[in-house]
């Protein structure tokens, strides 16, 4: 059984430079998993918070698909007359 509208945030523990999120994780929303990155940042006042990140799973399906579709759509550009 999914667990619809909860997730789970982990330690970077593969964190290797300054731009890797400091914590990662997975939540599901509605039936959609989506891939939490965040970072302790720090304000000015010196108060300190976390920057959040959302994204959809990486997926080789969809990334192949969406560069066939570049260069398909690169090909159509390059059969313009002019």
């Amino acid at each position: 059984m999914e667990k619809v509208n909860k997730g789970a945030i982990f330690k970077n523990k593969q964190k290797t430079n300054e731009k890797h999120p400091d914590y990662r994780g997975k939540i599901n929303w509605g039936g959609t998993e989506i891939e939490v990155s965040m970072w302790v940042n720090e304000a000015k006042s010196g108060e300190k918070y976390f920057a959040v990140s959302l994204q959809e799973p990486y997926n080789k399906d969809n990334v192949t698909t969406t560069l066939k579709n570049t260069s398909e759509k690169l090909q159509e550009l390059n059969d313009l007359p002019f």
